[in-house]
């Protein structure tokens, strides 16, 4: 792991986001906490609904006029959840910025890319348009794209899906940014450009001394790119740590669940006989959530007093945390294969 600036960047205490759904309000963040520091990489790893990218649009100010938040989330110091949207566009893009999922729907499809890119500088940095042209030029060189003089004016419908997202880190990074949220960069990419996505961004992440908070449903990204991670499931962090950590001494059902459930490269005899093992049921709704905690009933080591008692986060060894009430009869169940 690297040395890190031992003053937190980030600090998210005590963290709930409840949502207007067509069945009443739903807590789709429940008491999450973490920090992070200066030039560090952290990881929201689960599945789908599991509150990953709620948690980041609290941060970056972009959640739902209806949604109701609690807690704090203090950047450098300033409690973001109190800032006007006008605050929040002054750190947008400049202190902070997000690179989205889908490429295609964060790009503006009537502006040139050359725009879109250049269009932070002039905002924050107040660079004239030679100046941002020259600027944004660069960035786009940077990230790989092709060409980028002879394609400034292009439009994103004529890139393809790959140089889209590098596209959108261009924008991203254009006023070097202190704090980098990317939220599944790498969706609907083929195998081979999403390891070049990830590796840009690890680079850039490195070269610029940027925090970067990485967000998959990929045991597998989340292990080679950052130093540590959180586990949620059901908007609660059920286990956090170095990925070290995590990875040797996996503490929660949920975490050993997704790790199993990776396909494994074997031999075709082997692979015949090899069944992929999955995490039974489905995620619930967030209205249907148990009091207790959220993983009861799809966990195989669910006791009664799962549905009810919501556990506390405990620690297991010096910055692991778990919250599980049955983390000492999963510690004498068989290990699951890293």
């Amino acid at each position: 792991m690297k040395n890190h600036d031992a003053r937190p960047l980030l600090e998210v205490s005590g963290l709930g986001i409840t949502l207007d759904t067509h069945r009443g309000p739903a807590q789709a963040v429940r008491d999450v906490g973490f920090t992070l520091a200066r030039g560090e990489t952290l990881g929201l790893i689960g599945e789908s609904g599991s509150g990953k990218s709620i948690t980041a649009l609290a941060i970056m100010g972009l959640l739902p006029e209806s949604a109701q938040t609690q807690g704090s989330v203090r950047f450098d110091g300033q409690d973001l959840l109190g800032l006007s949207d006008q605050q929040m566009c002054a750190l947008r893009g400049h202190r902070m910025a997000m690179v989205f999922q889908e490429p295609m729907t964060a790009l503006n499809p009537v502006h040139s890319i050359g725009r879109q890119v250049a269009e932070p500088l002039r905002l924050h940095q107040r660079l004239s348009p030679g100046q941002a042209r020259e600027a944004a030029l660069a960035l786009l060189d940077r990230v790989g794209i092709p060409q980028a003089a002879q394609r400034f004016d292009a439009y994103p419908h004529q890139f393809s899906g790959g140089q889209r997202q590098r596209i959108t880190i261009a924008m991203a990074l254009a006023c070097n940014p202190e704090l980098l949220i990317a939220d599944e960069p790498t969706t609907a990419l083929d195998v081979t450009v999403q390891q070049q996505i990830l590796d840009l961004i690890a680079d850039l992440v490195d070269e610029r001394g940027m925090s970067l908070i990485l967000i998959s449903h990929d045991l597998g990204v989340i292990s080679q790119n950052v130093d540590r991670m959180l586990v949620m499931y059901g908007g609660t962090v059920v286990e956090s740590g170095s990925t070290q950590q995590v990875f040797d001494h996996m503490a929660h059902p949920y975490t050993r669940g997704l790790l199993a459930a990776r396909p494994q490269i074997a031999g075709v005899a082997n692979a015949a006989r090899t069944h992929l093992r999955t995490i039974r049921g489905t995620v619930p709704e967030l209205v249907d959530l148990p009091p207790g905690c959220p993983f009861a009933g799809r966990c195989e080591f669910t006791a009664d007093a799962c549905w009810s008692q919501r556990p506390q986060a405990r620690e297991i060894e010096p910055h692991h945390e778990v919250r599980c009430l049955r983390d000492v009869a999963l510690a004498a169940a068989d290990p699951v294969p890293a």
